[in-house]
């Protein structure tokens, strides 16, 4: 009976063992698994093109799946259900990890991508009352829309507002079932192919001196706090993969391009319309206040568009202590 109860013992250790092992998503081979989701354009993929291509990803003991998606909000929504440990996000996101839903690990790019586009002969921002008007809930199309209304003297009573995924919108608009759509670059230029006479009304530089649009890379809350090392080498092949797309313009929109299967053109194109940080300059605007003005402009912004009930201050999601000490690891 001694004998069996130890072996009944042992066995339960083993058991424990292998679930923590697997709690921890370490592979056989000493790798950590990891999960990504990204957005395909230059901002959100490029940084995974070149990961793979430079193979960071084994420099640093990651394995990781990637996961494409159309907009940074069905990404928390995946992180938060488990189905993700990473993801991208574009700046009309930003509300979620400031509300909680995540953790901001990296900042990417500075994007000048969304446009408030109308149909033929709407020529004014304020002819956009009483239109049908298609918007990704929740993204930049979102913000840009909401900036422009304002702009206008108008709000998102006197339109009608018409929640829609953006591959949605591309159709819709491009078969003119909708007046006008908050949309972006590379999105845009499909729409472009069908109407090639549509009308941009806002930009993202029409409201420059208020708001920034930084994109930005974020891990699930219990990413954060339970698997601390995994983050770190995920910011260390995220910030050499900056450096090296930096170093390397044109190598970084060929991977893309490889990685999206799209020409190079339209992605040299599309990566025209944003910043894009390096590792070095991102320490600096962490170290000097920069981000977190960036971040509470965008917060004010999210207070006024009824998405956060108040402007959190930014070091309860950004960890950019996490992004600059990664450096010397």
């Amino acid at each position: 009976m001694k004998r069996l109860l130890a072996a009944l013992a042992a066995a339960s250790l083993l058991t424990v063992a292998a679930c923590g092992s697997s709690d921890d998503n370490e592979s056989s081979g000493g790798t950590t698994k990891v999960n990504f989701g990204y957005i395909a354009d230059f901002n959100g993929a490029s940084l995974l093109a070149v990961a793979d291509d430079q193979k960071l990803w084994e420099k640093h003991g990651i394995e990781v799946s990637t996961k494409v998606f159309t907009n940074g909000p069905l990404q928390i929504t995946a992180i938060n259900a488990g189905d993700l440990d990473f993801g991208y996000i574009g700046p009309g996101a930003v509300w979620l990890p400031a509300s909680g839903k995540a953790k901001i690990v990296a900042l990417n790019s500075l994007g000048n991508a969304d446009r408030v586009i109308a149909q033929p002969g709407i020529t004014d921002l304020a002819q956009l009352k009483g239109k049908k008007v298609g918007v990704p809930e929740g993204t930049s199309g979102d913000m840009i829309l909401t900036l422009a209304l304002e702009k206008a003297g108008l709000s998102a009573t006197d339109i009608q507002r018409v929640p829609m995924d953006p591959a949605t919108i591309v159709s819709a608009f491009a078969s003119g079932q909708i007046d006008a759509a908050g949309i972006w670059y590379p999105l845009l230029n499909n729409i472009k192919q069908k109407k090639p006479d549509l009308v941009e009304l806002a930009k993202n530089e029409d409201f420059a001196d208020s708001v920034s649009f930084p994109t930005a890379f974020v891990a699930g809350n219990e990413a954060v706090s339970g698997k601390a090392d995994t983050v770190t080498k995920v910011v260390q092949v995220l910030r050499e993969a900056m450096d090296f797309r930096a170093a390397n313009h044109d190598k970084a929109v060929e991977l893309t391009a490889g990685l999206l299967k799209q020409p190079a053109d339209a992605v040299k194109a599309d990566a025209a319309n944003s910043k894009m940080l390096d590792s070095k300059t991102l320490d600096g605007y962490t170290a000097d206040g920069t981000v977190d003005k960036w971040l509470k402009g965008m917060g004010d912004y999210f207070v006024g568009a009824k998405k956060l009930p108040d402007n959190p201050d930014p070091s309860t999601y950004y960890l950019g202590s996490v992004f600059t000490g990664a450096a010397s690891k």
